[in-house]
């Protein structure tokens, strides 16, 4: 679906209200002190296990790229938005030794899964508590949305932590178009440093024809002057497989 100017520009202002604080900036580095050997965005999601007498059960993850994760050393980056109190992101970060380690690896999708809850024990260690928001099963794309993207371009929306020339990370949404690529979808441009690991989201229209975001799935690392998209639909299915034993 394409939409005009005035439109896209609303839901880029409804995105970063609803959900810019889903989103953590990553660095990775070989030791600490070392140059920085690149920058990812990782993202907050609710996955829907069940449900029980209580209510839902959900078990929430950090997901990002892969390739985002694959060294000696990370940091995942604070923000005075996700943290109560705000001063708690002066620390500028939590730094990981093996880094690598703390994910769940899913290469087959491109896709590292990490569980929160050593974050939410770091917080509290630390006296502070995350005060985030999620992508949730309600806004993750099914199957179905999925492949109603086809080979004509449509208008998505990539919510990301840029990387500025001070070494800051900006919050940032950019208007994009994703395209169908065989079994594939892809943004058609190649997005700035800091990117890869956004989530990426589309447009739909509920029954009663009201706009709806849905996210697509996420930036995996760039090729032929775009990049692939890892779908919600095989994250969803890749993490279900992953941890079958353990839900």
């Amino acid at each position: 679906m394409l939409l005009d100017q005035e439109t896209e520009n609303e839901i880029v202002y409804e995105l970063c209200q609803l959900l810019g604080r889903s989103i953590l900036p990553l660095s990775r580095f070989d030791r600490p002190g070392a140059a920085v050997q690149g920058f990812a965005t990782a993202f907050f999601y609710s996955e829907l296990v069940g449900a029980t007498d209580d209510g839902d059960v959900v078990h929430e993850w950090l997901l990002t790229a892969e390739a985002a994760t694959t060294a000696s050393y990370g940091e995942i980056g604070l923000r005075p938005s996700v943290t109560e109190p705000a001063d708690a992101a002066s620390d500028g970060g939590i730094l990981m030794p093996d880094f690598a380690g703390q994910w769940l690896h899913l290469p087959e999708i491109g896709v590292a899964a990490m569980p929160t809850g050593g974050l939410h024990g770091y917080a509290e260690d630390q006296g502070w508590c995350w005060r985030t928001q999620q992508v949730t099963d309600a806004v993750a794309a099914r199957a179905d949305v999925i492949a109603g993207i086809g080979a004509d371009p449509s208008a998505a929306f990539v919510l990301a932590l840029g990387v500025a020339d001070d070494g800051s990370r900006p919050l940032e949404a950019v208007i994009e178009r994703v395209v169908r690529d065989g079994d594939d979808l892809r943004v058609t441009t190649e997005l700035p440093a800091g990117y890869v690991g956004a989530p990426v989201f589309a447009v739909g229209t509920r029954a009663e024809g009201e706009l709806a975001l849905r996210c697509l799935g996420l930036v995996l690392p760039g090729e032929q002057g775009g990049h692939q998209v890892a779908t919600f639909d095989r994250i969803s299915s890749a993490i279900a497989a992953a941890t079958a034993g353990y839900r």
